[in-house]
């Protein structure tokens, strides 16, 4: 008798552990945020393009233009 209760528990673990879809709000705030992203990372190649090579000013300054922005 004790095998059945493993049994019935084992089953009733695959049904909650089974993964769910994304909902489509999910799925729009993921693509908005990646596409946000991509573009602040064009951005910062483009600055590092026109200032050379990577330095400490160069990098406080990227972080003061594009990381603190305030929407």
């Amino acid at each position: 008798m004790a095998y059945v209760p493993a049994t019935v528990a084992n089953r009733a673990r695959v049904f909650t552990e089974a993964p769910q879809k994304p909902s489509l709000y999910q799925r729009l705030i993921r693509a908005m945020m990646l596409s946000r992203q991509r573009q602040a990372e064009r951005e910062i190649a483009r600055y590092l393009q026109s200032c050379g090579r990577l330095t400490d000013d160069i990098e406080r300054e990227i972080e003061r233009r594009f990381l603190n922005r305030q929407p």
